[in-house]
């Protein structure tokens, strides 16, 4: 009898086993979840041969009960590592609720249908901003970088004190540039500025904990800010970026370095418009336009947010963002960062963006004054004309950063102020680059049109903001699917099943094991930080120094198109940044920020037929080859910083 209760065990097991084991099909969602009048698609990614022909449906997950059924579509074909794909669409589904849909065998994760799904979420991704900070640190509770930093290629001799301490830190490396700096610092005033009631007053203006009678995204923008002054501190002077590829040297929690070769101070690089880099390599400056410009926006719309808040301070804003403006003029051209000891820089090749968005803003804050500003604002329509559409859009390639920031922010900024003949064309310029997406995306069942080079997920962020504001523009929905499907994407709904936010949204599979020294070496948590991104797999296979640390639970979706990797070993897709951080901290409180009218389905759901009280016996439900989460806490509730995500996440079967 024992040998058979044995026997009996033993096949049973092999039974779950191979069920397991063959599992071939996938129902990717948005883990943050879905508004009730928002588009809602799923994905069914398979790798079967045979036709999916049965129905999808959506069960209610408190009741078991079906409520709505519809026909799966069209058969979007091959997709990476899948032979079928399927867009799921059931934005019908309207109810405020917890769902998951279901198709034979296959079944997805819960989400929920709420209209406040987005609540918390761009709060949540600010606690990576402050962790990010240079100088004091309150995330550490502790000080570092504090002796920056020695001049080079400046007026004064070389390596002369300058006080430039502060800021934040670029990535998971310690280097601090302007471009991204400044970049970060805009979206952060303009998320205030066009969504203030999104944003909570938790932490006071050193970071650490406790109100101060201002929201903490002002904060974090006035942290910014502080050190872009130190960077442009005279009418003449312009610094660009602080330390350099020696920042490589060595994995370790950010303190003071001291392997510059002059004590604890890096250097810091003069803006002088030409070509940069103390060794070997040199980057391909031709002006200054490009970082005066970034410099000027974020300076004008401080002035304007913060005006009310401290007139004094408000006011040193205003007189900086005139003298970086006029540095753009007298030089144009681009200011790339300076490499070090390794051919790597920020190859930016545009500037006219930087000087069009540097005018808009020169507008807005000069007729606050009561100044004449017609001149600023007849500039940044001509700048535009001269870069219609930000030159990624339609690419399958480009140099790393080669088209910063990656959307055309000025456009916006000048559409709203123009208007007749000089807004169409300009809106006409937003439309024209989506298109370019679109006629890419509509081919695939992700919607996916962007190219998978290095920070792809910044572009998805970037792309998803400019479809945002073409519909804010225009009242055209027709982009709206695409907006959502870039959203998803960077929410769960790809090829691996992970969100790529740390810890966002609460339960669900995001990164754990980040290429960041914090959550390598200290086991804390890097909340809110946005990763880099999926890359091409000809990129991942000819990178130098890419060595995964531990076996590759996405091993079965990658594949010669796009590999994506949880592993502090993948720097090139695992690394969070601070820019792109920012730039999802804007979209988030924008999707906050959007009452449910707004929320409109671009496009009318097929007919379908409509379940009653049809039951669904619960059982329990089939994974999606995805890790066994970490217990985090959501955008929307408060949670500790002290929390260690020190150990991997295990495979869920």
């Amino acid at each position: 009898m024992r040998k058979l209760f044995l026997l009996i065990g033993l096949v049973v097991w092999i039974a779950a086993f191979k069920s397991t084991g063959e599992e071939q099909a996938w129902i990717r969602i948005n883990f943050l979840g879905y508004r009730p009048t928002g588009p809602k698609v799923a994905i069914w990614a398979g790798k079967t041969a045979e036709t999916l022909e049965q129905p999808f449906q959506v069960v209610d997950a408190v009741t078991g009960k079906v409520v709505y059924e519809n026909p799966v579509g069209k058969d979007f074909g091959t997709y990476g590592p899948f032979s079928q794909t399927y867009r799921l669409d059931f934005s019908a589904v309207r109810k405020p609720g917890r769902y998951y849909l279901k198709t034979g065998s296959v079944q997805s994760p819960e989400f929920r249908i709420a209209d406040d799904v987005y609540n918390g979420a761009a709060d949540f991704c600010l606690r990576y901003m402050r962790q990010q900070r240079s100088g004091y640190n309150p995330f550490l509770k502790d000080s570092c970088h504090t002796h920056d930093g020695y001049t080079m290629y400046g007026p004064m001799p070389d390596s002369t004190h300058i006080d430039v301490s502060g800021g934040w830190h670029d990535a998971s490396d310690y280097l601090q540039y302007v471009p991204t700096s400044a970049n970060a610092t805009y979206h952060l005033l303009a998320a205030y500025r066009d969504f203030p009631k999104v944003f909570g007053d938790l932490h006071q203006a050193n970071g650490l904990e406790g109100p101060n009678n201002q929201a903490d995204v002002l904060d974090e923008a006035r942290w910014g800010l502080d050190w872009l002054l130190k960077m442009h501190p005279k009418d003449d002077w312009m610094f660009n970026q602080l330390a350099d590829d020696r920042d490589h040297s060595g994995l370790r929690i950010p303190k003071q370095d001291d392997f510059y070769g002059k004590g604890f101070e890096r250097p810091v690089y003069f803006a002088t418009g030409k070509p940069q880099g103390l060794f070997k390599y040199k980057n391909r400056a031709t002006g200054v336009a490009s970082t005066a410009g970034k410099f000027s926006s974020a300076f004008a719309l401080g002035f304007q947010v913060l005006r009310k808040r401290d007139l004094d301070y408000a006011d040193k804003l205003w007189e900086r963002a005139q003298s970086a403006y006029m540095l753009g003029l007298q030089k144009p051209g681009v200011c790339q960062t300076a490499p070090g000891r390794s051919p790597y820089f920020y190859e930016e090749d545009n500037y006219v963006d930087d000087m069009e968005l540097a005018a808009a803003e020169m507008y807005n804050a000069a007729r606050i004054q009561g100044y004449k500003a017609a001149d600023y604002l007849n500039s940044a329509y001509a700048y535009g004309l001269i870069e219609p559409e930000t030159p990624w859009l339609g690419a399958d390639t480009a140099r790393h950063y080669q088209w910063y920031p990656f959307i055309n922010i000025g456009h916006y900024e000048v559409a709203k102020r123009v208007a007749d003949t000089r807004r169409q064309h300009i809106v006409g310029f937003y439309r024209s680059g989506i298109e370019k997406i679109w006629q890419k995306a509509q081919t695939n069942a992700f919607y996916r049109g962007i190219p998978f080079i290095w920070c792809s997920n910044n572009l998805t962020t970037s792309f998803a903001i400019q479809c945002y504001w073409y519909r804010k523009l225009t009242g055209d929905n027709r982009y709206l699917q695409l907006e959502q499907a870039c959203f998803d994407w960077l929410f769960g709904c790809n090829p691996w099943g992970t969100s790529f936010v740390y810890g966002l949204p609460a339960g669900a599979d995001t990164p754990a094991d980040p290429h960041s020294a914090f959550t390598h070496l200290g086991k804390f948590p890097i909340d809110g930080g946005l990763v880099d991104g999926p890359v091409y797999g000809r990129i991942y296979k000819n990178l130098i120094g890419i060595e995964l640390k531990e076996p590759d639970e996405y091993a079965e979706f990658q594949s010669d198109l796009v590999v994506y990797h949880d592993d502090y070993g993948d720097y090139s897709t695992n690394e969070p940044t601070m820019d792109g951080t920012a730039s999802l901290i804007y979209l988030l409180a924008a999707k906050q920020g959007e009452t449910t009218a707004a929320a409109t389905v671009a496009d009318a759901p097929a007919k379908a037929k409509s379940v009653k009280g049809k039951k669904v016996v619960k059982g329990k439900k089939k994974s999606s080859s995805r890790k066994t989460v970490r217990k985090k806490s959501s955008g929307r509730k408060k949670a500790s910083a002290s929390r260690s995500s020190g150990k991997k996440k295990k495979r869920r079967r």
